[in-house]
């Protein structure tokens, strides 16, 4: 539920800078990637593997303006974690309660509550944040040239950026997923909804065939996730949102101010009323927030926001709780008529756009843009991502993304298993586990003895292998893209472009 800035809705770090190859030939290029290369295989000795933490980057003196928007991104990660636990660990019918809202069929839970339920149904919101941040982040640079009107770097900026993306996003997707389903194999684990093939290569091609289809984004397959990691249904996602980001970008880099602001007021009303787009909607929209951050920072805004300065506070507030409002919205269902049944939502189930298929998205999308919005004008808000915990999360979020799901199917589902919470696949695949070290449900719902202590065990060994995936994959996937770029658009001394 991706600075400086070009980063994914995951991305802890910026990557719009050219990075230390600008001005280097090719040959030096060459040299210079592949002595990165070989300082990172250097660097990863048995220590660095086993406290991959001794090389993560010091916490800086002064934090960058934008370092609440890090700091927003790792938190949200980790409702996306803890979001797929609840929902893996507890058995149905009790998953119903955590898609629900309070007071559903008589069911009245602390987890369902407005606002609290956020902390635990929280991964859906998550993601529309992701949107939110990325189109602000991917379109800053771009803004801040067109602002200047510097269309000739501005040209040079977007192609780069188009250029590294696809890469920047899915290399990191392909080795989790092929390390995932290489250890998977080799010791023959059960993972529910995985099927076990006969002998590697046969897993192997089937992971490339079913990588090559998820990484094309263009292709007619309904399915849309990665069964080697199906939390990942929003790479492609956030890939589209990425090319409705720079493409609306260089078509409106020639507009002047008020022209430019209602073409991008308008794609959003036409992503969300005319046709269901609503990711774009989020992709755009962060984009809009990121172009009226930039004129407000140099009082260009339109005269009329001059009105809403005497009640900015009340205003933002105002954002602020109906965000929290939203973001809980039930998942039970796609159509409106399935969110009626959930008190506190008949109303508000009306306001669905007749082109959005999933009602959720709708509400997701105000509650995202508001949240994202609010969030640098309170204060208290802002501060709290701006701690050390929010800004380390920031930093593997990517990360953490990537390898939760893994850790979920493999270690997480025995780990539940051995301390008693029932699933008939487990009783059936994993009953060898099957209560070794019963612990009591007791406690409120999501928040029970039996779900919160395996964390003690869970939550580290996450944080483990997102450290280790941020600094040997996460890391060198943004540097490689930039070094290539360089390497395939700087032209061999003495001789013309081909």
């Amino acid at each position: 539920m991706q600075n400086g800035f070009e980063t994914a809705s995951f991305e802890p770090k910026r990557d719009e800078d050219d990075g230390p190859f600008l001005d280097a030939g090719p040959i030096s290029l060459i040299k210079a990637g592949a002595s990165a290369l070989m300082d990172r295989v250097r660097n990863a000795s048995i220590g660095s593997l086993l406290w991959p933490w001794a090389s993560a980057p010091a916490r800086p003196e002064r934090l960058r303006p934008t370092a609440y928007l890090d700091g927003l991104r790792g938190f949200a990660a980790f409702l996306v974690y803890w979001h797929h636990h609840e929902l893996w660990a507890h058995p149905p019918p009790l998953t119903q309660v955590f898609e629900t809202s309070f007071g559903y069929e008589n069911h009245h839970y602390f987890a369902a509550l407005p606002f609290v339920r956020i902390f635990f149904h929280g991964g859906h919101f998550a993601v529309a944040v992701f949107f939110v941040i990325s189109g602000y982040v991917l379109s800053a640079k771009s803004l801040s040239l067109i602002h200047a009107g510097e269309q000739a770097k501005l040209a040079d900026n977007l192609a780069s950026a188009l250029f590294r993306r696809w890469l920047r996003l899915f290399i990191p997707v392909i080795i989790t997923t092929f390390v995932y389903m290489t250890v998977v194999h080799s010791f023959g684990m059960y993972i529910e909804l995985l099927e076990t093939k006969p002998h590697y290569l046969r897993a192997v091609w089937d992971w490339f065939c079913e990588l090559k289809n998820f990484s094309f984004i263009f292709h007619n397959d309904k399915k849309g996730y990665f069964i080697y990691n199906f939390h990942l249904w929003s790479i492609p996602v956030e890939f589209k949102g990425s090319i409705v980001v720079y493409t609306s970008l260089l078509a409106l880099s020639r507009a002047p101010r008020n022209a430019r602001l209602w073409c991008e007021a308008f794609l959003v009303f036409y992503f969300l009323y005319i046709v269901d787009g609503w990711y774009c909607a989020l992709f755009v929209s962060g984009m809009l927030l990121n172009d009226l951050d930039q004129l407000a920072a140099k009082n260009q805004l339109p005269a009329w926001f001059d009105r809403f300065r005497p009640y900015q506070q009340t205003l933002f507030y105002t954002m602020l709780v109906i965000a929290l409002w939203l973001g809980g919205c039930p998942a039970n269902g796609h159509d409106s008529k399935d969110l009626r049944k959930n008190p506190g939502w008949w109303l508000l189930s009306y306001l669905k756009p007749q082109a959005v298929w999933d009602v959720k998205w709708f509400f997701l999308y105000i509650a995202a843009v508001l949240f994202v919005s609010a969030t640098p004008r309170v204060a208290w808000l802002k501060r709290f991502f701006e701690t050390r915990f929010c800004q380390y999360l920031g930093r593997i979020s990517f990360s953490l993304y990537l390898v939760h799901g893994p850790v979920l199917w493999t270690l997480g589902d025995r780990v539940y298993a051995a301390v008693g919470w029932p699933k008939e696949t487990r009783l059936v695949q994993l009953g060898h586990w099957w209560n070794r070290f019963p612990l009591p449900k007791t406690g409120p719902m999501g928040l029970e003895v039996a779900f919160v202590l395996p964390h003690i065990v869970l939550l580290p060994v996450t944080l483990y292998l997102a450290e280790l995936v941020t600094h040997l994959v996460d890391e060198p996937s943004l540097r490689f893209p930039q070094w290539l770029y360089k390497a395939v658009t700087t032209p061999r001394p003495g001789r013309l472009p081909a």
